[in-house]
């Protein structure tokens, strides 16, 4: 069973930095990790991802060059860096894991493993 459960989330003004973690049990190696956000009114959407035999990633265009998605796999962790953050990154933001070979990234539908969210917030 798999059980993901993120942190590092907090409050920062415009143009600043966050790490999010997101810890991992139960997670295997055909899997990918990805990171999704949910902003007040709109639908859940894949941020960046991490195929974990390739350690290939990619990213949502809005976050291209900003956000960096790794992995210490030693610690099952999976890390979001967030640098030049903008007001319109404010949401909650997921971790999230599946085999890599079920559906495409970045549709939320195709996952069924989820941690608790963590609430960040960029003040303009």
């Amino acid at each position: 069973q798999v059980r993901l459960v993120e942190s590092g989330g907090g409050s920062v003004q415009a143009g600043g930095s966050l790490n999010l973690s997101c810890a991992a049990s139960g997670v295997e190696r055909s899997f990918l990790m990805a990171w999704f956000r949910q902003a007040p009114g709109k639908e859940r959407e894949g941020v960046g991802v991490l195929y974990l035999a390739s350690g290939i990633a990619d990213y949502a265009d809005s976050v291209k060059g900003r956000f960096a998605v790794s992995r210490d796999s030693g610690k099952n962790t999976l890390y979001l860096q967030m640098n030049s953050l903008k007001p319109e990154d404010t949401a909650m933001y997921y971790c999230a894991a599946k085999p890599w070979y079920r559906g495409t990234w970045y549709s939320a539908s195709d996952y069924s493993a989820w941690g608790q969210g963590t609430q960040v917030t960029v003040a303009s």
